[in-house]
């Protein structure tokens, strides 16, 4: 891992795992991530994909937002040219942070899913938040649960209650959307 992004994500998970007083074999049976892989990624010996970020994140009470921005850093403003930006190694899902605070009562992560590309996030994943998804380019198929919702240009999907959801690009061509995330209280 060379980008500095990689190395303070293992640094964050770690540091998140310990605050809560978590050990490895707990975060491994409550993501369902192996404690073999937990401890590469927090010694930075592995580049988690999403999915696995997403598991780790909903497991230590946070969204895969908030972990990715504690990640880059606090900050109130963002110009566009800073906005960090990460990409799934195994997808090539690429998630840029918008927002400027991690943990602010409002996170938006512009999002580009490659042609032909999926990626799936378990029920825990969505229970921490109210989400919104607005279709920037192409289209996105949006699996929530058995029901898919197949989204074009402009259109906007609210999550409803927590279950398994899948992000799909039927098309050889990118999609762009924007996730918006809002805290449940």
């Amino acid at each position: 891992m060379s980008d500095p992004l990689s190395v303070s994500l293992a640094t964050t998970v770690q540091d998140a795992r310990v605050a809560r007083d978590i050990t490895i074999n707990a975060l491994a049976q409550r993501s369902g991530v192996s404690r073999a892989m937990i401890s590469k990624i927090e010694r930075g010996e592995a580049q988690p994909t999403a999915v696995l970020l997403g598991r780790l994140a909903a497991a230590l009470g946070m969204t895969l937002s908030e972990l990715i921005a504690r990640a880059e850093g606090e900050r109130r403003l963002v110009r566009a040219a800073d906005q960090p930006q990460w990409t799934d190694p195994e997808t090539g899902y690429r998630r840029r942070a918008v927002s400027p605070a991690a943990g602010g009562p409002l996170e938006l992560v512009e999002v580009e899913l490659p042609g032909n590309a999926v990626v799936e996030y378990p029920a825990d994943t969505y229970t921490l938040v109210h989400h919104q998804i607005w279709v920037l380019d192409g289209r996105l198929d949006f699996r929530e649960g058995e029901v898919r919702h197949e989204l074009a240009k402009g259109d906007c999907l609210q999550l409803g209650p927590p279950q398994p959801c899948a992000y799909i690009n039927p098309t050889g061509k990118p999609c762009r959307y924007l996730v918006a995330l809002a805290r449940r209280t």
